[in-house]
């Protein structure tokens, strides 16, 4: 599944963005007055083919990965790893963060099990478990290489499941107790940054401790030295399963022209690793917010795609990215609905 969909996702379609970027200089207003909705509307063109007053994308989902850590061990969360189970339950529920905002905007939580450790299964979930959690990356390998392709590919289909329901523009979150941990080592093997320049305090992680996560991602960043340095193997090495399964729900959207949204920090990384796997995915990516998080701003700047909003957020999963939906409605809704020079009978400005 995984080949297959790298082989599906093409550059955007410039015919379209330039007939879009002609009709948005049509519209009755001075030529480029409404900056990056302007700019926006022709990429949302470029992925979907739609220009003029068919570009209309009322249907959005976001998808809420969930899966734990065995770095936890190590003392690096604030809060323990049952957290990642009730409040993955709380995201399907409606009743988290993310929950309340994507009420607010209409949009569908499809939150998927991807790899959290507990005894339970809950039936508010997509189950799609691979494993109870990874392994201690300060220890050895986070999985298998083949685990790893198998949560990219549940990201891959959780992406295909929410288009083929009519999802026309997807979000990413996550859920995972002590998550910054294994993105901050990422962040760090693929940027070549200092776990001590790029680790923040996560889940308001206590600051007099965070000496020791440093010390833990440095272990992480060791013992793993010799894995490899492809995508894969580097997501295999120091990820998680939710971090896989973002990082496939990118790559399943990019592959069905559908953009998608995302959040802050943790799903950043996972950006950065489908843009790792095929040069054309960025194209496809709209950054919600800028995370309040210490590594996101280095994350987003490796990435080169520009946050739209500055909330100082950092609670993930997909809470941010929601926020930015109005601005897809929007960037579409000027596209759609304002009248041009020729219609309305005014002179160009």
């Amino acid at each position: 599944m995984l080949s297959d969909t790298l082989k599906k996702i093409q550059p955007l379609n410039q015919e379209a963005m330039q007939k879009q970027s002609a009709y948005m200089d049509s519209l009755v207003k001075p030529i480029g007055s409404l900056g990056e909705l302007e700019t926006l509307s022709i990429r949302l063109s470029g992925i979907t083919g739609l220009t003029d007053t068919a570009l209309s994308l009322p249907q959005k989902a976001l998808i809420v990965m969930c899966g734990d850590h065995g770095v936890c061990e190590e003392g690096i969360a604030s809060a323990p790893q049952i957290v990642t189970y009730i409040q993955s339950e709380n995201i399907a529920l409606g009743t988290s963060g993310a929950g309340a905002i994507a009420r607010q905007f209409g949009a569908t939580v499809i939150a998927v099990d991807v790899g959290i450790d507990s005894p339970n299964r809950s039936p508010h979930l997509v189950d799609r478990r691979i494993a109870n959690g990874t392994d201690n990356i300060a220890k050895g390998p986070a999985m298998t290489k083949e685990q790893a392709v198998l949560a990219i590919e549940v990201g891959i289909a959780s992406a295909e499941n929410a288009i083929d329901a009519g999802a026309q523009v997807l979000a990413i979150g996550e859920m995972g107790i002590g998550n910054t941990t294994p993105s901050t080592a990422l962040l760090c093997a693929m940027t070549g940054a200092s776990p001590e320049e790029v680790t923040g305090v996560g889940a308001n992680f206590p600051k007099e401790k965070l000496p020791h996560k440093i010390a833990v991602i440095e272990r992480a960043l060791e013992v793993n030295a010799q894995s490899g340095k492809s995508p894969i193997e580097r997501l295999a090495a120091l990820g998680g399963y939710e971090i896989a399964g973002m990082t496939g729900v990118i790559l399943g959207a990019a592959a069905r022209n559908v953009p998608v949204v995302v959040d802050g920090y943790i799903s950043t990384i996972s950006a950065l690793l489908a843009s790792e796997m095929h040069p054309h995915v960025r194209d496809y990516l709209i950054a919600s917010h800028a995370s309040h998080e210490t590594g996101a701003a280095l994350a987003t700047k490796t990435l080169d795609i520009l946050p739209y909003l500055r909330m100082d957020m950092r609670l993930g999963e997909g809470s941010g990215a929601l926020l930015a939906f109005p601005l897809i409605d929007a960037a579409c809704a000027i596209s759609a609905y304002m009248t041009t020079f020729d219609s309305s009978g005014i002179a160009s400005v």
